[in-house]
């Protein structure tokens, strides 16, 4: 009798056991993977200053600037991925004002920088980076750019070596291969989303947002093609990284791209994609962090 009560009690538990990891299993299988999310960054801190700069053809690029302004501090510039606005920096801003001069800037035509009658290019828009440092007196500063932000960092790279000090690149491709069909549109929608809600808020000109999206469509159906020497010929310390679910570039390439450049670093953010500086902020900080203070 005692062997069956035991047997029975045995029995039970292990059902107990097994309906909880059961239970367990399902509760997680329905919870969205973080690469699936898209947590939208937090206000940025004040200024410590901000501008225009009108360059040659009369477009006006916005800057801001935070964190130290004594001379004493390297300064960083941060460059934002497609019809998005510098704001889209505010995970990042705060890890990095206590260690560096901080520069974002709002891309030609984006946020609160105006379009001029120019045609638009990864190369225009980096051309305008140079005007903004010679503005602001920046010989030389470490760039970290995002998707779009990405590209115009590799072309000033590749163009203007002697005023890029460091180079952290995020979510960018460097010909058309690189590009593969969006495996997740609901995190585009929701950044597309966010960028025309945040263009209507702080644009000069907030009716064309369509007019700049029309602009910019050319500039993604035909991208930039960096060759493969143009990559070899990169000097400055580079990291190139993305998330290890990015929607729309393909890995493969950003793992090539970081045995092309001389001595880059891959870094591959896990459970993330293309937005893992909103989705993982402090991985994404410490790696930048770390890479930007090595000597």
């Amino acid at each position: 009798m005692f062997h069956t009560r035991e047997m029975a009690r045995r029995t039970l538990l292990l059902s107990l056991v097994a309906l909880a990891l059961a239970l367990t299993a399902s509760t997680a299988a329905a919870k969205p993977k973080l690469w699936e999310l898209l947590p939208l960054p937090p206000p940025m801190p004040a200024a410590a200053a901000s501008g225009h700069v009108e360059v040659a053809d009369g477009a006006k690029i916005y800057y801001a600037i935070y964190g130290r302004t004594d001379g004493k501090a390297d300064p960083v510039i941060l460059l934002h991925g497609g019809m998005g606005n510098s704001d889209h920096f505010g995970f990042q801003v705060p890890d990095l004002v206590d260690r560096f001069q901080v520069i974002v800037i709002d891309s030609r035509g984006q946020g609160r920088s105006t379009l001029s009658k120019a045609k638009l290019s990864y190369h225009a828009m980096a051309a305008d980076v140079v005007a903004v440092m010679d503005a602001l007196k920046i010989g030389k500063a470490a760039l970290v750019g995002w998707s779009d932000g990405g590209e115009i960092a590799l072309d000033l790279a590749i163009h203007h070596p002697d005023r890029v000090a460091k180079l952290f690149v995020f979510g960018s491709n460097y010909d058309a291969n690189g590009h593969k069909p969006n495996r997740n549109p609901t995190t585009f929608q929701s950044y597309n989303a966010k960028c025309a809600s945040d263009f209507a808020k702080i644009s000069k000109d907030p009716k064309k947002y369509q007019a700049v999206v029309e602009a910019l469509l050319p500039v993604w159906r035909n991208p930039a093609v960096f060759t493969k020497d143009q990559l070899r010929s990169i000097k400055a310390p580079t990291v190139v990284s993305d998330g290890e679910f990015d929607e729309i570039i393909e890995l493969a390439q950003v793992r090539e791209m970081a045995t092309l450049i001389p001595n880059a670093k891959l870094i591959v953010f896990p459970n993330t994609s293309h937005f893992a500086l909103w989705q993982d902020p402090p991985s994404f900080n410490k790696a930048l962090v770390e890479f930007l203070i090595a000597k």
